[in-house]
């Protein structure tokens, strides 16, 4: 099958190896790896199986579709619903039955909530509202996609008409209907009506096709795709798309720039009930629609289909800002009326909307803002949901493009999209989702997340729900401190997000905190990924060993001066200035030592750097109250997994120590030596790992200590004699 507008991608060999359902999985995934097809977190597929009943072993037949929240590209078997059709059917009798059925009526919700009882040998996934779409379909396998090509035509104004110019009989045009058991009735009664076709159009939402062979329905979901988009790319305007270009690009360096120096006083802007992690688009598709003329008007208008306003709001926020000012004030005074406009017209929106049983009214700040020469912004709760919203107006973008290419793009109407972001249902959907975790919103650089403590404290504050910034001297330990994050956790389902902006949940930066244009550098690196910070912790340090003599080269003492404060003083001054306007409480944390407040011998340029790191984090708690809460935590007798302690200071410890030691033994062995001489003169005796330390990290960054500023904790085992005075 020869295809230019989507991917085939069916393999005989590979399918010929799978049992039925895993065909149905097979076929998801190769639907949902293609974005021009569908959307992640949206369509479903389904396919009506003969299967032995547990409990009687008769075969009985099975309904197998995707489930309630799942996701066609990655979706596994867990994530499939199966239910009796049998039951299905003895449910729709009984709806049918009634005097009080219809859409959006209280008894079509009810039988989401009856869905349970048709449930196939105990299968937990809960059924998605269009279960009724693909059970009452009278055939084996069913596709429900939402692809761009195909919801031009459901959205344009005279889609009717389009779908029989394109598609003669084999589809049918069905009227937007909010989804449920209604539409699944009514798209059952057209089947009937219509026994040649193999598909229909949803109005304003999508596509659904089938046939009684799974290689046959995917094969037709692309055929009817390709024709869809053969008939736009007929159609299409060229240079005049979206009426053509109004304002003109800015280059990629420019673009940068002034996204650099907007995104934390923006995020800042509309954060103030909760805060967003946001992905920047600045490809060629998203900056032709916000540059362009006809780009103002099609935004107000919002989007079509019902998957994508769930996460892109009703509409976006569209700035009119004239690129060839280059006046970054002007756009920050525009983009503060904006969004004070925007939360007054979605209260407005909600107002006149909003039914006696409504839920209260959502954050009413734009999840997507669009600027000309910038692109477009969105934003979410975690990096991969700000991903998945800007991939849903990406799809609109496109949805708009095609309809106005064939004819003139409609929005839903105002009250049916409140219907479906208010949904009683996708309430209670929203209801059952567990709580968010305790760093869950946060932008978190941790500057020494290469090794030891630092990425110790990476690992703990992503499963925390934390975005992680991981930043060391060498770059390739910061990568792979964010690889064993983002493997861990996944890179989550989103899949836009321009140039760094695509990241996953963790990211990798070099940064060497001694050279301030290294650390603006990294900022602006964190800023352009995820929006904003929220909070700093350096761990970075060093400890020079000395020679015989217990004495440092000069340009040594220095240079521990440079990194240990210095290099902390400039990290946390960039971060201030740019935790200050976002205008959100944050917090830094920096690193200390015990040896900041016990003089000894042969440490003498890092005790007294870290004597003057203890003052500092009372400098700078003053310098950035109220808004930003610094701390400290000073270490001690961490051997164990700390790149502080190399093997010639291991060595140089133990000498000075008198501890016995051989040259020949193991620097694994070494290690342990020292660690037990450490664990043994503190009053706890227990060797100190970097996991130990973290939590102290961890418990400063958290709101937990929301109210403490300017102190250091100590986290030695119990050294009397470090004790603070």
């Amino acid at each position: 099958m020869n295809t230019r507008y989507v991917n085939y991608l069916w393999d005989d060999a590979v399918a010929s190896r799978l049992d039925e359902v895993d065909r149905l999985i097979y076929r998801s995934n190769l639907l949902g790896s293609d974005q021009r097809i569908t959307n992640t977190g949206g369509g479903n597929t389904s396919a009506k199986l003969m299967q032995s009943d547990p409990l009687i072993g008769e075969k009985v037949e099975v309904l197998w579709v995707k489930g309630s929240g799942g996701d066609l590209r990655t979706a596994k078997r867990e994530n499939f619903a199966s239910l009796y059709m049998s039951k299905l059917e003895r449910l729709r009798a009984s709806y049918e039955a009634s005097n009080q059925k219809g859409a959006k009526t209280p008894l079509e919700d009810s039988m989401v909530a009856a869905y349970p009882h048709c449930t196939f040998n105990l299968n937990p996934r809960a059924s998605s509202i269009d279960t009724p779409l693909h059970g009452f379909v009278p055939f084996r396998h069913v596709d429900h996609t939402h692809p761009n090509a195909v919801i031009s035509v459901a959205a344009a104004e005279h889609g009717e008409a389009l779908t029989k110019e394109i598609y003669g009989n084999e589809v049918f045009w069905l009227p937007w209907q909010r989804p449920g058991f209604e539409l699944g009735l009514q798209l059952q009664q057209l089947c009937k009506k219509h026994p040649q076709a193999k598909g229909a159009i949803l109005g304003q939402h999508g596509l659904i096709n089938w046939a009684n062979d799974d290689k046959e329905c995917y094969e037709l979901s692309l055929s009817l795709i390709e024709r869809a988009a053969e008939f736009i790319a007929a159609k299409d305007k060229g240079s005049n798309t979206f009426g053509g270009q109004k304002y003109p690009q800015l280059t990629e360096s420019e673009r940068e720039k002034f996204l650099a120096a907007l995104l934390p006083w923006l995020r800042g802007q509309i954060s103030q009930q909760k805060r967003f992690i946001g992905t920047i688009q600045t490809d060629e598709q998203i900056l032709r629609f916000v540059n362009s003329q006809d780009a103002e008007r099609l935004a107000a208008l919002g989007t079509s289909c019902p998957d994508h306003f769930l996460r892109t709001k009703i509409k976006p926020l569209y700035v009119n800002w004239d690129t060839n000012s280059r006046d970054v004030k002007a756009l920050r005074s525009l983009l503060t009326e904006g969004v004070e406009r925007y939360r007054s017209d979605y209260r407005t929106y909600y107002e006149s909307c909003k039914r006696p049983d409504s839920p209260t009214i959502r954050d009413p700040n734009p999840t997507v803002i669009l600027i000309p020469g910038l692109g477009m912004i969105a934003w979410g709760k975690d990096k991969s949901e700000s991903r998945v919203t800007a991939e849903f107006y990406n799809c609109a973008v496109e949805v708009m493009r095609g309809a106005e290419a064939i004819d003139r793009y409609i929005a839903l109407p105002q009250q049916e999209a409140f219907d479906i972001e208010y949904w009683q249902l996708e309430e209670a959907k929203l209801r059952r989702m567990p709580p968010e975790n305790e760093l869950a919103r946060k932008i978190i650089l941790i500057v020494g997340a290469g090794s030891g403590i630092g990425k110790e404290l990476a690992i703990r504050v992503a499963g925390a729900g934390g975005q992680v910034v991981s930043a060391d001297l060498a770059v390739d330990a910061a990568q792979q401190t964010a690889n064993e994050i983002t493997n861990k956790l996944g890179p989550g389902i989103g899949v836009a997000g321009s140039g760094i902006s695509g990241c996953g949940p963790a990211l990798g930066l070099a940064a060497d905190i001694t050279n301030r244009e290294s650390v603006r550098t990294l900022l602006r690196q964190a800023v352009l990924a995820y929006g904003g910070l929220d909070a700093l912790i350096v761990t970075a340090g060093i400890f020079i060993p000395p020679d015989a003599s217990g004495h440092i080269p000069d340009e040594k003492f220095q240079f521990t001066l440079n990194v240990n404060v210095t290099g902390s003083y400039i990290v946390a001054d960039e971060a201030g200035k740019l935790l200050r306007e976002q205008n959100l409480r944050g917090s830094i944390v920096l690193t200390s030592s015990a040896n900041a407040v016990v003089p000894k011998r042969g440490s003498f340029a890092y005790d007294v750097s870290k004597a003057a790191l203890n003052h500092l984090v009372r400098e700078l708690a003053i310098e950035f109250s109220p808004l930003v809460r610094v701390n400290c935590v000073a270490p001690a007798t961490v051997v164990q997994g700390s790149t502080m302690f190399p093997r010639d200071r291991v060595i140089s410890s133990l000498r000075k120590y008198q501890v016995p030691f051989s040259e020949e033994e193991s620097t694994e062995t070494l290690v342990s030596k020292l660690s037990r001489f450490y664990a043994d003169r503190s009053l706890l005796k227990d060797p100190i790992k970097p996991a130990d330390q973290a939590e102290a990290y961890f418990l400063l960054l958290s709101d937990r200590l929301s109210k403490t500023t300017g102190q250091v904790i100590a986290v030695d085992g119990g050294l009397p004699e470090a004790f603070l005075r």
